[in-house]
């Protein structure tokens, strides 16, 4: 099936997502726009921060990773938000419903937690450290996120709300940025650091 040339290519949300292909094509889209944001951050960072530019390896790896995890909540909570207050078919059943564009953010998701796993287990090699509870946490997102885009009957619903979960990645982003500037007294961060005790 050539996606590009598909009449399914007009709606990303009308591919034939029990198609193999088109499930590895988008986990291998969302491991590959993360990886790209992941390197767009570091250019930018580089460009606009002078902070940015006096951290060690280790430091920037873990902003470039913050901003990327920050920006895939910002998908996941649009997902989770959608299918937990105004999908009528995951109202209606909760445990084996599918919609079209679940599989989208499912696979984009699995690709995301593909992605994470690989920097992660690289900047372990790298910078000679291990986190365990962070390879725990991403190995079984990706596993969980794995296991339902493999098994084309399972539910979608669990999933998505698991998604929601990343709800407090955009403040701890904006909270480690704003730290390692400098601007950690700021009534911005302050603010910043009260909404994400609430979240």
């Amino acid at each position: 099936m050539n996606l590009a040339n598909s009449a399914a290519s007009r709606d990303i949300f009308d591919w034939d997502y029990v198609l193999w292909e088109v499930r590895w094509k988008l986990l291998a889209a969302g491991f590959f726009i993360y990886l790209g944001l992941f390197l767009l951050a570091h250019l930018l960072s580089s460009w606009i921060s002078a902070s940015y530019r006096t951290l060690s390896g280790k430091e920037k790896a873990f902003w470039n990773m913050s901003i990327t995890r920050g920006l895939f909540a910002v998908q996941s909570c649009g997902a989770g938000l959608w299918a937990l207050f105004i999908d009528p078919v995951f109202q209606v059943d909760q445990v084996h419903s599918q919609q079209k564009w679940s599989w989208f953010h499912c696979l984009i998701a699995a690709g995301f937690f593909l992605h994470e796993n690989v920097v992660i287990h690289v900047s372990n090699i790298v910078f000679r450290m291990f986190d365990v509870f962070s390879v725990v946490h991403h190995l079984f997102a990706f596993g969980g996120l794995l296991g339902v885009i493999t098994n084309i009957k399972s539910g979608h619903y669990l999933p998505l709300m698991g998604l929601l979960l990343e709800m407090s990645a955009p403040s701890t982003c904006i909270s480690n940025v704003l730290l390692k500037i400098g601007c950690a007294n700021t009534l911005f961060w302050k603010a910043n650091q009260w909404l994400h005790k609430e979240c």
